[in-house]
C-alpha cells in the first residue's frame, strides 16, 4: 500500500510538469561570427513546423544557402547547408540552442570535416516586412501610389542592381585585411562597365595592384591581383558578394596556402 501511495504521489507530481515542446524559432535571426579577425554578418530565415526546420542563411559566400535536414528537439536546432569558398564546396553543420526567453540562438557550426568551426549568437529580428501593395487601386490613388513590383522579383535587391543585371560596384571601397594578426587597410578602386570590372587595389605590398579578369555577374564579383611578399610573387583570387553598401570578399592565394574574408564598405 505504501508503494502504491508513493507511486501515486510521483505520478501526480509528474503531471504538474509541463510537456517539453519544440522551440518555435520561426522568424528572422541576425548575428555575426569572427572569421580570421573579420566580422561576418549572417541572417537566418527560419520556419519551424512539426519538428522540422526549413529556410535559408544569408551572408555566406553562397547566399542565400538553403537549410537541409533541419530538425528541432526541445530547445535544440540542427541543420546543414552547402557553401563554396576558394572554389571548394563545403558542408557546414549547425547546432543551435534557443534561449529560455526565445530571443536568442547560440549557434555552433563548422565544416563537416571538423577542420574549421566557430560560434555565434543570433538575435531575433523585430523588423517586419511591409505588406505588398494591392495589385489594383482606385484611379484617384493610382496617380500617387508607387508601382507594384511583379511577384517574381525579390522584395529587396542589392544596391545598384536590378533583376538580371550586374551590380554597379563602381567607386571606392575600403576594408581591413587580417595578415597573421596584423590589420592591413586596403582600398579598392573599382570601375564596372557591361559586366567587366577594372581598377586597382591599394595597401598591398605591390601598391597599387592592378585588377585582372574582373567580372560582375549579378551580385557576384570576381577578379585577381598579383602582389609580392618577402621576395615571392603571389596571385590573390578575390570573390565577393554585393549587398547594400558593402561587398563580402573572400581573398586567397591561388595555391590555397593563405585565405581571409573581409567586408568592404563604400568610401569617399
Amino acid at each position: 500500500m505504501r508503494n502504491l501511495l508513493r507511486f501515486g504521489g510521483l505520478f501526480a507530481f509528474l503531471a504538474l510538469i509541463p510537456a517539453v515542446h519544440a522551440a518555435d524559432a520561426t522568424g528572422t535571426w541576425k548575428g555575426k561570427f569572427d572569421f580570421r579577425g573579420s566580422s561576418v554578418p549572417l541572417t537566418f530565415h527560419l520556419t519551424v513546423a512539426d519538428g522540422a526546420v526549413t529556410g535559408t542563411v544569408e551572408g555566406l559566400p553562397t547566399t542565400p544557402a538553403e537549410i537541409h535536414d533541419g530538425k528541432v528537439d526541445g530547445d535544440t536546432l540542427t541543420f546543414w547547408l552547402i557553401s563554396e569558398f576558394r572554389g571548394q564546396t563545403y558542408k557546414l553543420v549547425y547546432t543551435g540552442k534557443v534561449s529560455t526567453a526565445g530571443d536568442e540562438i547560440a549557434f555552433k557550426f563548422g565544416a563537416e570535416q571538423k577542420n574549421w568551426k566557430t560560434e555565434m549568437t543570433a538575435e531575433k529580428s523585430t523588423e517586419t516586412q511591409e505588406e505588398p501593395a494591392p495589385t489594383s487601386a482606385p484611379a484617384s490613388a493610382a496617380t500617387v501610389a508607387p508601382p507594384v513590383a511583379p511577384a517574381a522579383e525579390p522584395a529587396v535587391a542589392p544596391e545598384g542592381t536590378s533583376a538580371g543585371s550586374a551590380a554597379d560596384v563602381t567607386g571606392i571601397w575600403k576594408a581591413t585585411l587580417d595578415n597573421n594578426g596584423a590589420s592591413l587597410p586596403v582600398v579598392f578602386h573599382l570601375t564596372c562597365a557591361d559586366g567587366a570590372l577594372t581598377g586597382t587595389v591599394e595597401g598591398l605590398p605591390t601598391n597599387p595592384a592592378e585588377i585582372h579578369d574582373g567580372k560582375v555577374d549579378g551580385d557576384t564579383v570576381t577578379f585577381w591581383v598579383s602582389t609580392d611578399y618577402q621576395g615571392q610573387t603571389y596571385k590573390l583570387m578575390c570573390t565577393g558578394k554585393v549587398s547594400a553598401g558593402q561587398i563580402l570578399l573572400s581573398v586567397a592565394t591561388e595555391d590555397g596556402s593563405w585565405a581571409t574574408q573581409v567586408t568592404a564598405t563604400r568610401g569617399t
